[in-house]
């Protein structure tokens, strides 16, 4: 027996856009639900989506609020935002809210299909809680607290491991600045302080700190670990 194909809602007030995500996704055995409004798509959320795509302009309720409604009734179901070209307090406000992932459109059919790839990856991570996470030549195991970079062993400070540590538990997710400063300071909201251990972290995990592979900055609004191979 196949195992059943995933289902992915598709919230979207586009035709078009709906169309090309239907035609993309089904070719890569996804069941896809669709929704042209918020009032659809909670009553499409009975259908139990593993994956959840949502454009923030819809024409009902506010994209941010159907973001936070259905994170209330689900808080595991992994979200990619598609959002409009420039609308970067969009998507901070978005990936605080909950969201996994973030698209800008236009959009790429091979970018999506990654991203998707990485929100499910992350989804069963956190599920299974694995205790050796790898990517590319990079191993952290989570209970011995040993990082590696191929077999060399890397030495962190306990504030550059836990920056570690908080990557390593939602790799593939976007994380902004405020959820990281939150996570490691409580009180700072200076997101240079941020930067400083980022910048550390760099000079000991990647080959070239200044084109890194692992820890990946997303422009003004936070920072992405390489999802787990």
């Amino acid at each position: 027996m196949s195992a059943a194909p995933i289902k992915v809602l598709v919230i979207d007030d586009e035709p078009p856009i709906r169309k090309l995500l239907r035609m993309g996704l089904s070719t890569q055995g996804y069941e896809i639900l669709e929704a042209s409004n918020g009032k659809i798509a909670l009553e499409k959320l009975t259908e139990e989506p593993a994956l959840i795509i949502l454009d923030l302009g819809l024409p009902d309720i506010q994209g941010h609020e159907l973001l936070r409604t259905i994170r209330a009734r689900n808080e595991a179901v992994p979200i990619v935002v598609l959002s409009s070209r420039g609308d970067e307090a969009g998507k901070v406000q978005a990936l605080d809210l909950g969201a996994d992932d973030y698209l800008t459109k236009p959009f790429g059919m091979d970018e999506l299909l990654a991203r998707l790839r990485a929100a499910l990856r992350h989804q069963l991570q956190v599920q299974g809680e694995r205790p050796i996470f790898r990517t590319g030549d990079l191993s952290v195991d989570l209970v011995r607290r040993i990082v590696k970079v191929g077999e060399r062993d890397v030495k962190l400070s306990p504030k550059e491991y836990d920056l570690l540590r908080v990557l390593v538990q939602h790799a593939g997710k976007v994380l902004t600045h405020r959820f990281l400063l939150k996570e490691l300071w409580d009180e700072l909201t200076d997101a240079q302080y941020l930067r400083v251990y980022v910048r550390q972290l760099r000079q000991k995990i990647e080959a070239d700190p200044e084109r890194p592979q692992y820890v990946l900055t997303e422009t003004g609004i936070g920072y992405r670990l390489k999802a787990g191979d």
